[in-house]
């Protein structure tokens, strides 16, 4: 049986070293999103100097195993010259000398080494190489962007309890009018969430940040004025969000839309909300999505 071909060296090589591009092309990736003030995007602020640092590691391992480590030809073909003379032991009938043949034990044949399954080696090449194209074009190529009110709805509105209870009735009780206009869309929703009571509420103003999310109960008269609160990254951001009571709100404003509402609570008057206080707008106006979209 003729042995199999050797590969290209430029596929040996790209076969072995396609997770250190993969790594070199992430991390240049990250350091660009570091730079340009969007890696705030995916994680918390307090990681990026320490997410930076660890890039900068593994990139700098990636580029020593490639300056240090050399590419070993095929091992099938290594220190073999086909083309000087045909120098090997073998006699010119094609049969191997006697001293080459393997001895035979108790009537047993030596066994003979498997060809390597070179269709596998190609396919397991080729995903390979997709998926660190894929990867690759995905980091470089899409944008950053933000999450969107599709997340919102499916990680449920102010679920989080731990995040909602960072501002209580307690601390805001006696604040200053002044105070309350610089209350966060996270600070309203903890207290909405720790009192219905409208005399609480009454004489107080918000003026909130936030992306426009459609009530899942009441999306023709109620949505909420949300933002996303990150404890580590973007895979564990919860929804918060202030309830809206605007009917027709979808003349004026689209989901995912940035938008600044003004006004005061009163008893939200939607039959099916399962919101019993609500954000009434004075003024709904559309603005452009903050630089630090997220809160903390």
């Amino acid at each position: 049986m003729s042995p199999s071909p050797a590969p290209r060296p430029w596929r040996r090589l790209l076969d072995r070293w396609q997770g250190v591009l993969l790594t070199l092309v992430v991390g240049v990736a990250t350091l660009w999103l570091a730079a340009t003030g969007q890696l705030v995007l995916y994680i918390h602020p307090r990681y990026d100097v320490f997410t930076v640092v660890m890039i900068v590691i593994g990139m700098s391992l990636s580029l020593a195993t490639l300056a240090f480590s050399p590419v070993r030809g095929d091992d099938a073909h290594d220190g073999h010259d086909h083309d000087a003379g045909h120098d090997h032991d073998h006699d010119h009938d094609g049969r191997l000398d006697a001293a080459e043949v393997p001895a035979v034990e108790d009537g047993l044949r030596p066994r003979r080494r498997r060809p390597v399954a070179t269709g596998a080696r190609r396919l397991a090449f080729s995903v390979g190489v997709a998926v660190t194209a894929a990867v690759a074009i995905a980091v470089v190529a899409l944008p950053p962007a933000t999450l969107t009110s599709a997340t919102a709805g499916q990680r449920d509105v102010n679920s989080s309890t731990a995040a909602l209870d960072r501002t209580t009735v307690a601390d805001a009780t006696g604040a200053s009018s002044d105070a309350y206009r610089s209350f966060s869309v996270l600070d309203w929703a903890g207290l909405l969430r720790q009192t219905t009571d409208l005399a609480f509420y009454e004489g107080k103003t918000a003026d909130v940040v936030g992306f426009v999310t459609p009530s899942d109960t009441d999306p023709d008269d109620v949505f909420y004025v949300s933002r996303f609160v990150i404890t580590c990254c973007a895979v564990d951001a919860q929804p918060v969000g202030v309830p809206v009571y605007l009917p027709g709100w979808q003349d004026q404003v689209a989901a995912d839309d940035w938008v600044e509402v003004t006004g005061g609570f009163d008893t939200n008057r939607s039959s099916s909300s399962q919101d019993p206080v609500a954000l009434v707008p004075d003024d709904v106006t559309t603005v452009g999505q903050p630089s630090d979209p997220y809160l903390y």
